[in-house]
């Protein structure tokens, strides 16, 4: 019986990397053939094919390179021998890439990210199962369809709701407030629950000029205000608790939304969602009714991610407030 074909995406990232005694740290040192052939049980369940795509560490990763990576996934997965396709990351960006990809990739078949948090040269590298692991999800039937997946510590997350929730511990993904969408066992991947996806946008460019700014106690309005007069393309702005922002920071947003320049607001809250709660000065509320944005419970980084996509296909104001509609969410009021 022929094995199926699963195409391994290289971009870099720890998993990719080993201690340099000259250099007294840990750099980019390992192929991706190198990184297949550390993890011999692939060959028993499928046929692997790698693809060198980049070998960086993942704060050198950008939008421009993800759209082309986007690009070189659809094309690798339009081969009709192709089951699904894993791209191996660094952790910093890789919430980030995966999003991206989940909302701008055309192919139905899987697509799992992968990395490791400890590099080859560390005890015990978690690298190699992470990508056994990945592979294994990529050949489930129960993965078409679900998008991007974010597959690490044996646990199997979706692009949407994945983060990076540790510096340094190999159990650093998690999908706060959602969970694993399954896990891969030695015998079996489970899948315990559906994605709730974006629509996908057709996108054929980034736009980079959109701005990330985090408010806190006391937060004013000097970087807002150093936005507005630069005329950037967008801002994403992380609001306390509900979305909320101090009073210092209302200039600030004022001259954001004079300059028509779109703002989405999201929170510095692992979970939960931004909503027009608070009347008061600052409140989600004032701030909405003057064309602030709701990024529902997106990260400020994914927010970002998503309105550099919508802006390279519209720039009107209405159009792009509606991609941030939740798609999993059903209106009462």
């Amino acid at each position: 019986m022929e094995k199926s074909k699963v195409v391994v995406v290289t971009t870099g990232g720890t998993i990719a990397m080993r201690y340099d005694p000259a250099r007294k740290g840990v750099f980019p040192a390992v192929t991706g053939p190198q990184l297949v052939e550390a993890v011999p049980p692939l060959e028993d369940i499928c046929s692997p094919e790698v693809e060198e795509f980049s070998n960086i560490p993942s704060p050198h990763m950008t939008p421009e390179l993800m759209l082309k990576l986007a690009q070189k996934l659809d094309q690798i997965l339009t081969r009709e021998e192709v089951a699904g396709a894993i791209v191996t990351h660094g952790t910093d960006t890789l919430e980030e890439t995966a999003f991206f990809l989940d909302l701008i990739c055309k192919a139905e078949k899987p697509i799992c990210i992968t990395a490791a948090m400890r590099s080859g040269s560390d005890i015990s590298p978690d690298g190699p199962h992470n990508l056994l692991c990945a592979v294994k999800t990529a050949l489930s039937p129960e993965a078409s369809g679900e998008g991007v997946l974010v597959v690490m510590n044996e646990e199997i997350h979706t692009a949407r709701d994945v983060t990076k929730t540790h510096s340094a511990n190999p159990k650093t993904f998690a999908s706060p407030g959602w969970g694993p969408i399954g896990y891969v066992d030695k015998d079996a991947v489970i899948f315990r629950r559906k994605s709730i996806r974006f629509p996908r946008i057709p996108a054929m460019e980034v736009i980079s000029d959109v701005h990330l700014v985090k408010m806190a106690a006391g937060a004013d309005s000097l970087l807002l205000q150093c936005l507005a007069e630069k005329k950037v393309r967008g801002v994403v702005l992380e609001g306390l608790g509900r979305g909320n922002v101090p009073p210092a920071a209302l200039p600030g947003v004022e001259a954001i939304l004079n300059n028509n320049i779109p703002l989405v607001l999201t929170t510095r809250v692992p979970s939960g969602r931004v909503l027009d709660v608070y009347g008061y000065p600052g409140g989600v509320k004032p701030l909405k009714e003057k064309g602030v944005i709701l990024g529902g419970d997106l990260s400020g980084p994914k927010a970002r991610i998503l309105l550099m996509l919508v802006l390279s296909i519209t720039n009107d104001l209405e159009a792009i407030a509606s991609y941030f509609n939740d798609p999993g969410a059903s209106n009462l009021a």
